[in-house]
């Protein structure tokens, strides 16, 4: 059968890769195009775009490249009539997605697939509507999102269970080594996968990290971040870059700064002590919104899915030089928080289960698509 899916960031690009990949189990047939990433590509099928021609963050960004998202937008609608596939599966990024799935129902039958939810329980709670107008089946990885989405919004999803947490293990059962020795344990920089969030977040995590003279500060590029945009910030600091390695970097460090997102999740698999931190522009101003804005009390996945502060969260106004190194100092080796956040791990992950979230999904997408289009499905690509 034939598979459109479409990912917006490296994150999704991830995601959607092992997803491709279950799916050719289930499925030894499927053909796929997508808007994706080098990873997708490496799995197969007919790439249309490139991720990094469609992540824009900020209201700034997305206005200076309004064009070119609106063709982006135009093409991607134009292709998936002309392809005609059997499904289309959406990752996440909702700005753009929710646009796509709105118009594959209103000009189409094919049925909309959305793996991986948009956030909507933190913000922009409203964007339910068009889900239950234009989404057929929502693949959710987070265990609270059933009690949103089937309990308070009476819209029937499937939790597939989380899939950071096969591919953390799936690293770990395979890594043998090769990390750089620094002479020195690391502490580990995660500045985010976005120019924004990395201009915002890395030199203020950087000074933190210099008052540790005993550790060496260990930056892990981001996929589609080129080399010479973090040197503009590293300089002759000593903070050292690898790139592509992000899991090896965390699986010798010793704590971590990371902003919020997947990354947090990945930090406490590895079992990883870390301090989030998030710079936003004016302060005080998203500290107000965060308090009367926000539907979740919390920005991290791990405080998200634990339900209490298990990692510290300085964001907006508590966000300083400070801050970061008095929670920095707390958690490395013979820090005072160290063993208590690692509990608390062990907690996040009783609590997301050892569910491995692409092989669940991609049967049961199989499945509804088998039972659609009869026994087989369709044929040829």
């Amino acid at each position: 059968m034939k598979y459109y899916l479409i990912a917006g960031e490296a994150s999704g690009d991830l995601h959607a890769s092992r997803l491709m990949q279950s799916i050719v189990r289930e499925d030894p047939g499927a053909c796929f195009r997508f808007f994706g990433g080098d990873l997708m590509a490496a799995v197969g099928g007919t790439r249309v775009r490139h991720y990094r021609e469609m992540a824009y963050m900020g209201f700034g960004p997305v206005l200076l490249h309004l064009p070119a998202i609106l063709a982006n937008m135009r093409l991607c609608k134009r292709d998936i009539v002309q392809w005609a596939p059997d499904a289309v599966i959406l990752i996440d990024y909702p700005g753009f997605n929710l646009d796509i799935a709105k118009f594959v129902r209103a000009n189409t039958s094919i049925p909309v697939y959305y793996y991986i939810s948009p956030k909507i329980w933190a913000w922009k709670e409203y964007r339910i509507k068009s889900i239950k107008r234009d989404v057929d089946e929502m693949f959710c990885i987070l265990p609270f999102e059933t009690d949103f989405y089937e309990g308070k919004h009476n819209f029937p999803i499937h939790y597939v269970g989380n899939p950071t947490v096969e591919e953390v293990a799936g690293f770990r059962r395979a890594y043998r080594g090769g990390f750089p020795d620094y002479g020195k344990p690391v502490v580990a920089l995660l500045a985010g996968s976005r120019r924004q969030e990395i201009k915002d977040n890395l030199p203020a995590m950087m000074e933190a990290a210099k008052a540790f003279p005993g550790y060496v500060p260990v930056l892990a590029g981001a996929p589609g971040i080129e080399r010479g945009y973090y040197d503009r910030f590293t300089g002759a600091s000593g903070v050292e870059v690898v790139e592509g390695m992000t899991y090896p970097l965390l699986a010798n460090a010793a704590a971590a700064l990371v902003t919020s997102g997947t990354a947090t999740l990945e930090t406490a698999l590895f079992g990883v002590p870390q301090v989030v931190c998030y710079e936003t522009p004016v302060p005080r101003v998203a500290a107000f919104l965060r308090r009367h804005i926000l539907k979740v009390e919390y920005i991290s996945l791990v405080n998200l899915i634990a339900g209490r502060e298990v990692v510290p969260e300085l964001v907006a106004d508590t966000f300083t030089v400070g801050n970061i190194r008095r929670e920095l100092a707390r958690i490395l080796p013979g820090g005072d928080g160290r063993r208590q956040m690692l509990d608390g791990y062990a907690e996040v992950a009783r609590r997301l289960g050892s569910d491995v979230a692409p092989d669940n999904a991609a049967r049961l997408m199989v499945g509804l698509l088998r039972k659609r289009n009869g026994k087989y499905g369709h044929r040829g690509c």
